[in-house]
């Protein structure tokens, strides 16, 4: 998730007419797949893998779409997606010859040719094969304005947790005895060049709940890490804690961040080491600093000052004034009915605002003059999704994305005095023009419109009886956007297929309230919402239930779940990646805490009697038909438990239903962590899919 956002006063009744196996913590059969290495589980693990891919690499075709999802993932001709830092492009790059992929940079002008010439940085292949360690980049903190230094986050198997490692990026080489923290859940943020924040686990009793530090410290060059000195302490229930240093070319400045629930927080100022807490709302979005002027993003109406300001809106205040008592906010923009914010960033001058309108892309540009905001759209296609890619901080050019579903991939580049350029885009895949895209609405339960994008050959025939894959998220605040994939086009629609995307409550294609709709107690809407989806399809004969296939992952993987033990009947087949599925013991596991906010707690229970009615793992029933789920996780994956996966194929299995279940051993929250890696995958689903819904 950039990726990246994811009960009993009433004891469960065991219904015998329904014969619902109801897997309590206490009476649970299937713990032991919790152990993620055990050597039990592993071995279940590796005899379950054996028997799915020994059935779906046999599928006709597998060959053919693995190898063609190799040379698409893997195609030379991919965009290398730019960072700005200074006077350089970075860039992270993974082919046939660098499977774990080569950190790299170029200048500005070199990277708008057609072949730029690439220098690289750290050679993460080279560096796992002397250090004899399964290395996966996760990216660097540059120290600014010089970008000479970096912190280096690697991880062992794309897991969320990794090593930090100080880069002196002038020698391309780790700095002996430089800032090192060793493996764990955390972050590291540059004061100067001699000073970083640090969250990390500092030992017994310094994370939260949720597994994220729950203490920040200062750290100075050249002393331990054990006299580092505490900044902040949250407490264990919190979801984590972080203090950072956010550079502007006017000033620095210094806060901390307290994560009390996943979208509630309280934002600290540092002053000479007096913390002053911002007085604003706990789910107001703080966007930190631009031009001294202090963005947040409204979740909730706020009345302040004498005045309400609109959930949904960016506002601004002077900072300084702001910190001596004025509360008169300046509206930047404010989103209507069908509208969103998605994202707020910026370059030295101007302020940019992605906002969607009806799921679709626009781009503002605001620039500052006296204390007033002016905005104009920026030239960009239309009727696909815009996405930033990078900004300079220090000087005002700017790279964007577009891309529709049949539309590849472009990539601009906007100078410093606001000329568009493009600057490259991907091949055509496959020959979008045999396609068309329908954007159409269901009616869910309760009366209320689902969007959702119907992809499918021009002219075909609405008889029922086409394979038909409906994908869909629901959660989180979100927003599911067209996007263009090779992978799909090619394994997918080439092949007879018709992909819909479908955009639920929980998401945020429509503002805070189209997620906050949707949460705790009325999660049952976003199930409702994909069943309302489901029978549209079925019901305006793009498709049968026969030929209706579903896919989520995460919370998707959750959503997908929950409508494959309501409605089996609705489905040909299901595919639920990297799952939570056991909401009763979710909470629990790795990272689970930190979500409360979005599913509830189930240790209440008033709320576990609203979670315990669509939890797949508790309403698996001996009386229904189900088609045979595809289940996948990874081993290495420390956000969402792989045991929610395992436990429910073992469920499955205990009961004679029939399943898939596939476990990669790499991958960490994700689909592998190599081009092959993901091929495979990919290769398996799709196989899955046709076997299940030709």
């Amino acid at each position: 998730m950039k990726m990246q956002r994811f009960f009993p006063a009433v004891l469960f009744i065991l219904l015998s007419a329904m014969q619902t196996v109801h897997a309590q913590e206490t009476k649970d059969p299937n713990l032991w797949l919790e152990e993620i290495d055990g050597t039990k589980a592993l071995e279940w693990v590796k005899g379950q893998n054996a028997i799915t891919t020994g059935i779906l690499e046999k599928y006709p075709a597998f060959q053919e779409i693995n190898k063609k999802n190799y040379e698409i993932i893997n195609s030379k001709e991919r965009i290398a997606y730019p960072d700005i830092r200074g006077n350089y492009i970075y860039n992270f790059w993974q082919d046939e010859k660098n499977e774990r992929g080569v950190w790299r940079r170029t200048a500005l002008n070199e990277y708008l040719t057609a072949s730029p010439k690439w220098e690289v940085v750290l050679d993460i292949d080279t560096l796992s094969k002397v250090e004899n360690v399964k290395w996966v980049f996760h990216g660097a903190n540059f120290l600014f304005p010089n970008f000479d230094r970096c912190i280096v986050s690697l991880s062992r198997g794309g897991g969320d947790a990794d090593v930090k490692r100080e880069f002196d990026l002038t020698t391309k080489q780790f700095v002996k005895d430089g800032f090192s923290l060793p493996e764990a859940k955390g972050s590291v943020s540059w004061r100067d060049m001699n000073t970083l924040y640090v969250m990390t686990n500092f030992g017994e009793g310094s994370m939260t709940e949720s597994g994220y530090p729950r203490i920040a410290k200062i750290w100075k060059r050249g002393t331990p890490l054990s006299e580092a000195k505490s900044v902040f302490e949250g407490e264990t229930k919190d979801v984590s804690v972080y203090a950072y240093t956010q550079w502007t070319p006017e000033r620095n400045y210094d806060f901390v961040g307290r994560g009390i629930t996943f979208y509630t927080s309280h934002t600290y100022a540092i002053d000479n080491g007096t913390l002053t807490k911002l007085d604003i709302q706990d789910d107001a979005q703080f966007d930190g600093i631009f031009k001294n002027q202090m963005l947040l993003r409204l979740k909730t109406d706020w009345n302040v000052g004498g005045k309400v300001y609109p959930q949904g809106a960016v506002i601004s205040i002077d900072y300084d004034k702001f910190l001596k008592g004025d509360r008169s906010f300046s509206v930047i923009v404010k989103p209507g009915a069908r509208s969103s914010i998605v994202s707020v960033t910026n370059t030295k001058n101007y302020l940019l605002i992605g906002q969607l309108t009806n799921v679709r892309s626009e781009l503002f540009r605001y620039t500052l003059a006296n204390g007033t905001w002016s905005g104009q759209k920026v030239e960009a296609p239309d009727y696909g999704t815009i996405g930033i890619s990078s900004t300079d901080d220090i000087g005002d050019g700017y790279f964007f994305t577009y891309a529709g579903f049949l539309s590849p991939t472009s990539q601009y580049y906007v100078s410093p005095d606001n000329k568009i350029q493009k600057v490259r885009s991907l091949p055509a895949f496959f020959d979008g023009s045999k396609y068309e895209v329908e954007q159409f609405e269901a009616t869910s339960k309760d009366g209320v419109k689902i969007p959702y994008f119907l992809i499918h050959t021009k002219g075909m025939t609405f008889d029922g009886s086409h394979p038909t894959l409906l994908s869909a998220y629901g959660g989180f605040e979100v927003s599911i956007q067209p996007s263009y994939s090779g992978v799909i086009g090619t394994a997918w629609l080439e092949r007879g297929g018709v992909y819909a995307l479908a955009n639920l409550r929980g998401g945020g294609e429509f503002g805070p309230q189209w997620h906050l709709s949707a949460i705790k107690e009325n999660r049952q809407k976003v199930n409702d919402d994909m069943l309302a989806v489901s029978e549209d399809l079925i019901a305006r004969k793009v498709t049968s239930s026969r030929h209706l296939g579903i896919q989520g992952g995460s919370n998707g993987g959750l959503l997908v779940g929950s409508v494959y033990t309501q409605r089996p009947e609705l489905y040909g087949a299901v595919v639920c990646q990297v799952p939570l599925l056991d909401m009763k013991r979710y909470n629990k596991l790795l990272a689970g805490a930190s979500w409360m906010g979005e599913y509830g707690n189930p240790d209440i229970p008033e709320e576990w009697a609203y979670i315990s009615k669509y939890s797949p793992y508790q309403n698996v029933s001996a009386d229904k038909k189900y088609p045979k789920i595809l289940l996948m996780t990874s081993t290495r994956d420390d956000r969402v438990h792989p045991g929610h996966a395992r436990k429910m194929a073992a469920l499955l299995e205990s009961m004679k239903i029939p399943f898939y279940y596939y476990e990669n051993t790499e991958g960490g929250h994700s689909a592998g962590v190599t081009n092959k890696q993901r091929a495979y995958e990919s290769a398996l689903v799709y196989s899955y899919l046709f076997t299940q819904l030709k």
